[in-house]
């Protein structure tokens, strides 16, 4: 219908371009009033009370845990109170516990060693394991000196080039260690900057390679074992780890929208997820992309809007281990696909809003630079190409449009999946614009005459 329209409006003279223009710019003042609403009238701040309230209340949230379920009891009381139509929908997630853990090194000198586990990673034995270290700077390296690395600890120092590049060292590294006869593997935390800080994070095992545990230790210690390696001391270190996996948890996704009034089953989904690691309050990641997506929905609502679709936030279960509880929604949903107009999420920080990410076909990419003009002003009017996030990836490679919040993100690294990702990093007025232009985004896509062309 939408193709039979725009080549209606082409027989009859009509630039879809312009009437699609024109279509947006009538959002202006809707727009604005959402804007003032969350940044400057009684709203403001709400986003950050509500995420401090929350993560003081909870902290953190790993999978599997105690604390996870309390969050997700948490969040649903939270919906229903503010007047949203809220519903769960059950997963099963991994279950991995950390156990008590510890790191010395006892030559060349006795120094007490910072360490996370990561996640999914096996345990010492009872004893511990200490051995000697073998300091490198590369899966290449490694390789070359694959002859020294038999029954060492494996320490990577590798240089922080991006995460994306850099994080292969945390996913990867206790394998590569292992083919070549290493018992365990320390790796420099994947982070620009460091207080003597370790990051933790999931890690994966290859199939068929013997798993052996694997932490991060800070970048401070990484540096100090490559000197003294580079001098050629013997460093030998001792290591306790008590993790363990447990069986899958029963766990849910948390839907909370506010339903369309002509075309219900139609979809925009804004997203953050609500689990987080077991460190820090998880209030950066991702605390602050569930608590903009809940106020989406409640500043529409206290404006007494309501689009023609559904405007739907989920907040996913179980993303620090690679999406599980996102995956399931949408083995759940994808029946529906074709009626899921837009797919958003936040997780990369709610810092101050520089862009809107998007990944969609030629002409929605048209639609939506017109759609963040309205965004003028909180000055943030930049679409941007390459939607990311790991819970909307499967929509978004089935050809459903999708959308991410692209913030001044240098400092998130610094804090990621550590013990200083509190609300101490979170600023109040950072989140209201990213509030506003989550709810702008989210409101005019779902009030559009059309959906977005695929």
């Amino acid at each position: 219908l939408q193709l039979s329209s725009t080549l209606e409006m082409f027989l009859c003279g009509v630039n879809p371009v312009s009437k699609i223009a024109a279509e947006v710019a009538g959002y202006a003042d809707v727009a604005k009033r959402i804007i003032d609403l969350a940044v400057f009238g009684a709203a403001q701040n709400r986003s950050h009370r509500r995420l401090a309230d929350f993560t003081d209340t909870i902290g953190n949230r790993v999978s599997g845990s105690h604390d996870l379920e309390m969050a997700i009891k948490y969040m649903y009381n939270a919906f229903a109170q503010d007047g949203l139509d809220v519903h769960v929908e059950p997963v099963k997630i991994p279950h991995w516990v950390r156990g008590e853990e510890s790191a010395e090194m006892i030559a060349p000198r006795a120094k007490r060693l910072a360490i996370l586990g990561l996640g999914s990673s096996v345990g010492t034995p009872p004893e511990g394991i200490e051995a000697e270290v073998l300091v490198v700077q590369s899966f290449e390296e490694l390789k070359h000196r694959a002859s020294e690395a038999i029954a060492r600890i494996v320490v990577f120092n590798q240089p922080f080039v991006s995460y994306g590049e850099t994080v292969a060292y945390r996913a990867y590294g206790a394998s590569e260690a292992a083919k070549v006869g290493a018992v365990a593997t320390l790796i420099r935390s994947i982070t620009p900057f460091s207080i003597n800080s370790p990051h933790t994070g999931w890690q994966d095992y290859q199939e068929g390679v013997k798993r052996i545990p694997s932490a991060c230790i800070t970048v401070e210690d990484a540096e100090l074992m490559w000197r003294m390696a580079q001098r050629g001391q013997r460093i030998v270190v001792r290591l306790s780890m008590g993790a363990k996996t447990l069986p899958d948890a029963d766990s849910f996704n948390t839907v909370a929208e506010i339903t369309g009034w002509q075309h219900p089953e139609q979809v925009v989904l804004l997203s953050g997820h609500l689990d987080s690691w077991d460190v820090g309050q998880g209030a950066m990641d991702d605390g602050g992309g569930a608590m903009i997506s809940w106020e989406a929905l409640s500043l529409i609502k206290d404006l007494g809007l309501r689009p023609r679709r559904t405007m739907r936030t989920v907040l996913w279960t179980a993303e620090e281990q690679g999406g599980v509880g996102a995956q399931q929604y949408y083995d759940l949903h994808k029946v529906n696909r074709s009626n899921f107009d837009l797919v958003m999420e936040s997780d990369l920080g709610t810092f101050t809003p520089v862009a809107l990410q998007f990944t969609g076909s030629v002409a929605a990419q048209k639609i939506m630079a017109e759609v963040v003009k309205l965004l003028a002003p909180i000055n943030t009017t930049t679409l941007e190409t390459h939607g990311e996030g790991t819970d909307i990836s499967p929509w978004m490679k089935a050809g459903v449009p999708g959308a991410s919040l692209h913030v001044a993100d240098s400092r998130y690294f610094w804090f990621h999946h550590s013990e200083g990702d509190t609300m101490t990093v979170q600023d109040p007025h950072d989140m209201n614009l990213c509030s506003a232009l989550w709810a702008v985004v989210a409101y005019v896509v779902a009030d559009l005459e059309d959906m977005l062309p695929r």
